[in-house]
């Protein structure tokens, strides 16, 4: 079969979703390719047990542009919050917890000396974020052959900069490209809030608080709160539920999405993009196809290196795109205890990271092909604040872990060193121990798990190395280097293909802005239809 579209979009992420919106809402005939049965990519939902629903990748929301929202009209298409503005809480195990939200340092061990200086350090990064912010509403200016548009865009960050006043634009410029363990050391004694703090550098990442950029993952976290985010927020139904919001605004503006259509390849004629070619053998033609894939994908699987020039195959092989993250998903029997907190205060974000030094030793493992035996936690119990992903009674426990290799030696299924276990099985009961550290006869509810590796990650929602953002988000792969030079303004360096998954400017997270700025940047380019 041969079909013509204006544009056809490679995979139903929430990014390629929202670029495809935008393109069908400026005239543009778009389709939609997913190879899943649903839309969302990593925001998805799905039943990993009899009766329970879990978010299988992404589990808060606190970063979706609000204009993004808007413009879809997500609303109006079914999003709804089941909760939101959630405190993070560091989980002590003698109940001596502490909680932050927005500018607030409260309990634990806390020290009146440093809840005055998170305030004021707090109102610091939000003026970094605010300005980072504003670079990720736009496509990233070019450093070589920059048009006038590119020199304008330079020049507005360097208004901004001096706005910002010289001592925070010295100390911005100071502290970007240091590490989050001598940031915090520098500002605070509790080594509860610095170890909270530091969880919000490293999360989704294969780095830990003493590696160098960690404070630029920091404000990237932080981005979310200028859009609006106090907290954390919780989808009612799943992040699948923002997907299919996402795909019922598509189809709305006129966008065609098939499912269950996996692309074998991005077809292309004397350095034109021509089409696709799908996995049953089919053929899509299209001047103009937009890959919401990760990078490495699209240009080693879609495209081939053999249909580009050695210099741009050399540099796609050099993204660094290992994923350091898992996720366990627990149905549980009954609503964990967990020691100091109350039933209520079990819908906010949970993190189990007692200090700095207990971070690092967690990421030291990944960094030799290990996973930790004492790992860091972000724990979601989503049934709390909706329980319709449970049977009645029953409850949900998912929890992002950090850190785990792409693959240990032997495999994930391979032996353990401990006997008579592979290393899934082996990994899955230390993470629930350390849980039953702080939940006492958790162990005893569960039900059934679901341990999912970076490896399952890649096989499950098309993520090269299982990386959440489609490669590192450090300072050489962001903004003019994203994904890499000459591929940095969704342009992808291919006539007539372009780019829009977090492995484009801005990057990872749930915010929808690749997808807005890619669409902007093709309608700007009058791609051809």
């Amino acid at each position: 079969m041969t079909d013509n579209y204006d544009v056809i979009m490679v995979g139903a992420g929430h990014n390629g979703l929202v670029c495809a919106t935008y393109l069908a809402k400026a005239g543009r005939k778009v389709l939609v390719l997913e190879a899943g049965d649903s839309p969302g990519g990593a925001a998805a939902s799905r039943e990993f047990a009899p009766g329970y629903s879990v978010s299988s990748c992404a589990q808060w929301l606190y970063q979706l542009h609000p204009r993004v929202s808007r413009d879809l009209k997500l609303e109006k298409h079914g999003l709804e919050l089941a909760a939101r503005d959630l405190a993070s809480v560091l989980l002590d195990v003698d109940g001596q917890h502490l909680s932050v939200l927005g500018p607030l340092a409260e309990g634990g061990r806390l020290g009146g000396e440093d809840r005055d200086a998170y305030k004021l350090f707090h109102e610091k990064t939000l003026k970094y974020a605010k300005l980072i912010s504003r670079l990720f509403e736009s496509r990233p200016p070019g450093l070589v052959e920059a048009n006038l548009a590119d020199r304008f865009a330079l020049v507005k960050l360097g208004v901004r900069l001096k706005l910002l006043g010289r001592e925070d634009m010295s100390d911005l410029m100071r502290i970007v490209l240091s590490n989050m363990y001598d940031l915090m050391d520098e500002h605070f004694d509790s080594p509860q809030l610095k170890a909270l703090l530091s969880v919000d550098s490293v999360l989704g990442s294969r780095m830990g608080p003493r590696t160098p950029n960690t404070v630029f993952g920091y404000l990237y976290r932080r981005v979310g709160e200028v859009f609006g985010y106090t907290g954390v927020a919780q989808v009612k139904g799943g992040m699948g539920a923002l997907g299919e919001a996402m795909a019922a605004s598509a189809r709305a503006r006129g966008v065609e999405l098939r499912l269950g259509s996996r692309v074998r390849s991005i077809d292309m004629f004397n350095g034109q993009v021509t089409g696709v070619t799908l996995a049953s053998g089919g053929q899509l033609r299209a001047p103009v196809v937009v890959s919401n894939a990760d990078p490495v994908t699209t240009f080693e699987k879609l495209v081939g290196f053999r249909n580009m020039e050695t210099g741009m195959a050399r540099r796609v092989s050099q993204i660094r795109c290992d994923g350091g993250a898992a996720k366990l998903h627990l149905a549980l029997d009954g609503l964990p205890r967990f020691n100091g907190l109350e039933d209520a205060q079990l819908a906010q974000r949970l993190v189990i990271a007692p200090d700095m030094n207990y971070i690092e030793r967690a990421f030291n493992a990944v960094k030799y092909g290990e996973y930790s035996a004492a790992p860091v936690l972000d724990i979601s119990i989503p049934t709390v604040s909706d329980p319709a992903g449970a049977p009645p009674g029953c409850h949900v426990l998912s929890a992002i872990v950090q850190f785990a290799p792409f693959e240990p030696a032997g495999g994930w299924e391979g032996a353990s060193a401990a006997a008579g276990e592979s290393h899934r099985e082996h990994f899955t009961r230390l993470v629930l121990a350390k849980i039953a550290e702080y939940a006492p006869g958790i162990r005893e509810q569960v039900v059934a798990s679901e341990l999912l590796t970076p490896a399952d990650l890649e096989r499950g929602h098309g993520m090269k190395g299982g990386h959440w953002h489609h490669g590192e988000l450090s300072l050489d792969q962001v903004m003019m280097t994203r994904p890499f030079p000459g591929a940095t303004q969704y342009a992808s360096g291919l006539d007539g293909l372009y780019l829009c998954s977090a492995g484009a400017h801005p990057g990872g997270g749930v915010m929808g802005l690749a997808g807005k700025n890619a669409a902007r940047e093709i309608i700007k380019r009058g791609a051809p239809v």
